[in-house]
């Protein structure tokens, strides 16, 4: 997703990870949580964002689309976190939304072509996300992360060599970590 620009009326702390985790990422820490897919509203900000509006309306049945696909994929976000594989659950919920589409592969002047067929308009963002979800999956369930800050619940793919990364962002749930770490140093 790095080729496609934020929408700027997107008020999420982390946007631009692999659209499955970004769209765990719709919602974020907040008393109560915050959420962008409350209204067909933030639906189109985050189809925007996603670089998906073009090809998908933002229209309630597509909202209740991905919410399904949201809850799906952030219970397989937490198998894997958790179990290193997905539980039968998280399997099945992955399985309902892929359910709605599928690959077909044609003959193309280059080569083969791959085409995404889904059942109903409001099925091909869930289910591109849903897809996304198994390719980093493939990638290693491992790196599918959720920020090691306690008051943080944003989800990131972890590509760095080591695969060590902890946090979203360093540079704010990193630095309030060590801040906090210095604090109880200092005053102990």
């Amino acid at each position: 997703m790095t080729d496609v620009q934020p929408d700027p009326r997107d008020p999420r702390p982390l946007i631009g990870e692999p659209l499955a985790l970004d769209l765990v990422n719709t919602r974020w820490a907040g008393t109560p949580v915050n959420d962008l897919l409350t209204g067909v509203e933030g639906y189109a900000v985050w189809l925007s964002s996603a670089g998906l509006s073009g090809r998908c309306a933002a229209d309630e049945a597509g909202l209740a689309a991905i919410r399904r696909a949201r809850d799906a994929i952030r219970s397989a976000a937490q198998d894997a976190r958790e179990l290193g594989e997905l539980g039968s659950p998280a399997r099945d919920g992955l399985d309902a939304v892929l359910a709605h589409g599928r690959i077909r592969r044609t003959a193309a002047p280059g080569g083969a072509e791959d085409r995404i067929e889904v059942d109903r308009p409001e099925w091909l963002a869930p289910w591109l996300a849903a897809d996304g979800f198994l390719g980093l999956l493939g990638q290693g369930a491992h790196r599918i992360k959720q920020c090691a800050h306690e008051a943080c619940i944003l989800h990131f793919f972890d590509a760095s060599q080591n695969g060590r990364r902890r946090w979203c962002r360093m540079a704010v749930c990193g630095n309030r970590a060590k801040a906090a770490r210095h604090y109880v140093k200092a005053r102990g």
